[in-house]
């Protein structure tokens, strides 16, 4: 060999090359590949009617005992946490004796800072809110969340964590009440009073805030839930005929039977809610039960079927923060399940195994709050992916992350032919 050193040094690049592709892959629900076996690992799902949920354990990477967040049901309840239009500012603000008289501290809007007078120079806006984190706990809030009050019912846009102790946010928003511009009260409430009762916006409607973030299409969606959940809890009557006694629908008879155009009150019906309770029920009447085996098994979120077609998959940090967020996730697949829709054969395993590694490393925007969480937005084929990291001191991990199957027949996620389905737990 007449150069050695040469040689030498065109392999190293090469390792190195290698090596460098490596660390960029982005492998599963959007985390960096860091072995060559997969991150996540689908069980053998949980059957309830047209609902089938896969719990999704971590199978590399560091296992962490639990998170430091806050949830916004728990801050409300606490009423550390406070929600209110973006017109009614002031009486959100804390004063800081280092401002000179008649100067309020700083409103923080993402990495943008802005200064009000104590007079709102603005009135309430359909898509801001306001939000102080008064607690001693960083909050976590998710798309899909609902805040109800004010002049209209809102949902939470998209992912965030909001400091502890943090001045007032402009909150991002989409309204999911188009009916209704007149205030119910000055704050803002949870979705639901018991936390049994807990619940988010369903797939699809949090689909449109988070993809199209198209307030119309939220309403769109809104309309259109509205009217396939008052069909299915109508109640039945009897008419009888000359030869037999036909059931038919009580809502063909009374048009908008429900009175609403407010997604929220709309769920809190109590048709309604038993509906979508007995939709979830082989879930959540062995709630404990579940929770328990899921902790067991260290799952730390779901991939989500409903009537045979995957639409979506939640990942936590840790099997504690999933169960926190576990019956209002639930309650929202369990609605979407009630809506009509084609009906495909049932997914095994290796199917939604394949929607977890469907490559990640599409197109990609992100945003956040320096030093306190990154938001990333992944487009690949026919699935969306947002991963949520914190970037608070002690954490530098991905909290939430959701992966979602694009609805249009042109961009919908379609897994390859798999080996016949294993076992189903009911």
């Amino acid at each position: 060999m007449k150069n050695p050193g040469r040689f030498a040094l065109i392999a190293a690049l090469l390792m190195a090359l290698t090596a460098f592709e490596r660390q960029t892959v982005v492998h599963a629900a959007g985390g960096p590949l860091e072995q060559a076996n997969d991150p996540y690992r689908v069980l053998a799902p949980i059957e309830s009617g047209n609902l089938l949920l896969f719990p999704v354990v971590r199978v590399t990477g560091p296992s962490r005992s639990a998170t430091p967040f806050l949830t916004l049901d728990e801050g409300i309840k606490s009423g550390e946490v406070e929600v209110t239009e973006a017109g009614k500012v002031r009486g959100l603000v804390r004063p800081r004796a280092s401002l000179p008289p008649g100067n309020v501290a700083p409103i923080y809007h993402d990495d943008r800072h802005r200064n009000y007078p104590e007079s709102p120079v603005r009135g309430d806006q359909v898509n801001t809110l306001v939000l102080v984190n008064n607690s001693k706990q960083p909050l976590l809030l998710l798309a899909g969340e609902i805040v109800t009050g004010g002049k209209q019912d809102r949902v939470i846009a998209k992912d965030r964590i909001v400091p502890a102790g943090s001045d007032p946010i402009d909150l991002s928003v989409f309204c999911i009440e188009p009916g209704r511009w007149t205030e119910s009260s000055s704050t803002f409430g949870g979705a639901a009073k018991s936390s049994v009762r807990s619940f988010m916006v369903q797939p699809s409607v949090r689909e449109q805030a988070m993809v199209a973030k198209n307030q119309q299409q939220v309403w769109d969606s809104v309309h259109g839930a509205i009217s396939q959940i008052e069909v299915v809890a109508a109640p039945t009557v009897s008419v009888a005929g000359a030869s037999q006694t036909v059931t038919v629908e009580a809502q063909s008879l009374s048009p908008n039977a429900l009175a609403t155009t407010s997604y929220a009150k709309v769920m809190q019906n109590s048709a309604v809610s038993e509906k979508v309770d007995e939709a979830a029920a082989p879930v959540m009447k062995s709630r404990d039960q579940v929770l328990a085996q899921l902790r067991q098994e260290h799952a730390i979120g779901v991939v989500v079927a409903v009537r045979g077609e995957i639409v979506w998959a939640d990942l936590f940090a840790d099997t504690e923060l999933l169960s926190r967020y576990w019956t209002k996730l639930v309650r929202s697949y369990a609605a979407e399940s009630l809506t009509a829709g084609q009906t495909h054969s049932a997914p095994n395993g290796s199917d939604a195994q394949s929607f977890l590694d469907a490559p990640s490393g599409g197109t990609e925007t992100s945003e956040g709050d320096v030093g306190v969480y990154r938001y990333r937005e992944i487009h690949t084929g026919g699935t969306e992916t947002f991963v949520l990291e914190s970037l608070l001191p002690g954490t530098g991990y991905d909290v939430h992350i959701s992966k979602l199957s694009l609805r249009t027949e042109e961009s919908r996620f379609v897994p390859r032919p798999q080996p016949p389905r294993g076992p189903v737990y009911r």
